[in-house]
């Protein structure tokens, strides 16, 4: 094998996972590798480390805004589906804080994003895992023996770090999705930086705001700022005539369930495709009844009034966009009667969505090389390359909608933790054929 990196320290650093970012993906698998360990006699316990860029535990700061509530309900945390014993349940985190009766009493499934993000910090601060935070990992790359077969992947951190990992998982998340056209600035910018940015937006001297989208977040954000700034005018512009309520029912809910993942990953391609589509509606560019209701109702009561604040732009598009130092001139294009209007704003929110966060950028090579994505969510490498990389995201083309979501995250930590120890068991067992590879022998002692 060839030479083992050094941490700062000068020691050599083997861990059986190291995990690229710190969100509830990988939280779930620090719990449930902990929780593994348990039970374990040393010898048998996993080593893990993780790199999160962020100086401590969040989770989308600037989309925490006040009432807004959880779209999926609260058993599907970061445990109960794996282990409902954990203790670290949602529950459990009620018990904790002394509010598990009052939470019964609001008889609700869905808690406030507030809460649910008060839950997920609660968990990264119990959990016992090393998470070096502030700390961008910068390169993954194999680490060949003479043989040329990697069983090691070299792991650099932005804070100097250097780690051996026999597995990486990928939780880095999603990035900003954003138009061609826009050019983020303190005017124009995504909901998910809303609250930061609205907080050190410029004087709003034009009392009027665009939001770009139809989802969830879109509708919030306007319903936000209607009632937060009482004399300013709300834009919503997009593309459809009106907000398409989302599809919650328990049948299209099973889109969501464990088991889906093995019916869409088996299925063939275009079955698999198909059926995304036509449950798109259960989360993409949708939006909750209640504030679909709630919108409406405000709108109405505006027009009874006389006193209109509350604008719906349907089958629209920005064509041009001018941000200066007063304000953000917006051409809004409607398709029906093919007419532009322009007017100029305190603020442009982007609520255009994610993507995956690429993983080129890290993986190089073995991100372009690799042939698909296994049902244990590790990326299929070439035959030289026996260490592995697990995506926490980025799946749904094979795995389904659940790939960038909550609802799964518990039975998928607890499946790449039992793809880790497979995995190691393999290494082990071939550990007592060949006795010249140090890395097996000493997980054989």
């Amino acid at each position: 094998m060839s030479e083992s990196p050094r941490t700062p320290g000068g020691s050599r650093d083997v861990r059986d996972v190291v995990g690229i970012g710190f969100g509830p993906a990988n939280l779930a698998l620090a719990i449930a590798i902990e929780e593994h360990n348990e039970a374990r006699a040393p010898e048998d316990r996993l080593t893990a480390l993780f790199f999160e860029a962020n100086e401590e535990f969040s989770w989308h700061p600037g989309m925490l805004l006040d009432g807004a509530t959880m779209q999926i309900a609260f058993p599907k945390d970061l445990v109960t589906f794996r282990n409902p014993r954990s203790a670290y349940t949602f529950f459990s985190y009620l018990h904790d804080r002394g509010r598990l009766v009052d939470f019964v009493n609001h008889q609700t499934f869905f808690p406030t994003r507030h809460e649910f993000n008060d839950y997920l910090s609660w968990a990264a601060a119990r959990v016992a895992v090393d998470v070096r935070y502030g700390s961008a990992v910068t390169e993954v790359r194999p680490v060949r023996g003479d043989d040329g077969v990697a069983e090691l992947f070299e792991v650099t951190g932005s804070d100097g770090t250097v780690v051996l990992a026999r597995n990486v998982v990928m939780g880095s998340g999603l990035r900003e999705r954003l138009p061609e056209w826009a050019v983020p600035s303190d005017r124009c910018f995504h909901n998910h930086n809303f609250l930061t940015r609205i907080g050190r937006m410029p004087e709003v001297a034009h009392q009027r705001f665009a939001v770009l989208g139809a989802g969830q977040s879109a509708a919030e954000i306007v319903q936000y700022l209607h009632e937060n700034y009482p004399d300013a005018e709300v834009h919503n512009v997009f593309s459809r005539y009106g907000y398409s309520p989302a599809d919650d029912s328990p049948y299209a809910n099973r889109i969501f369930d464990p088991e889906a993942v093995d019916d869409l990953h088996g299925a063939p391609a275009e079955e698999r495709a198909r059926l995304l589509e036509v449950h798109r509606g259960t989360n993409y560019s949708c939006v909750d009844i209640e504030l679909i209701n709630d919108l409406y109702a405000a709108e109405y009561q505006e027009r009874v009034r006389g006193h209109r604040r509350l604008f719906m732009r349907r089958a629209s598009e920005i064509v041009a966009v001018d941000d200066r130092a007063d304000g953000i001139e917006v051409s809004v294009r409607s398709a029906l009667d093919g007419l532009t209007d322009t007017l100029t704003y305190d603020a442009l929110v982007l609520a255009t969505g994610f993507e995956p966060a690429p993983l080129a950028p890290l993986l190089g090579d073995l991100a372009s090389n690799a042939q698909g994505v296994a049902r244990d969510y590790s990326l299929v490498l070439s035959e030289d390359i026996e260490a592995g990389i697990y995506l926490q995201g980025g799946t749904e083309r094979t795995h389904g909608l659940t790939s960038s979501l909550l609802s799964n995250v518990a039975v998928r930590a607890g499946e790449i933790l039992t793809s880790v120890l497979t995995r190691r068991g393999r290494r082990v067992t071939l550990a007592t054929v060949n006795q010249t590879d140090p890395y097996a022998t000493s997980e054989a002692r």
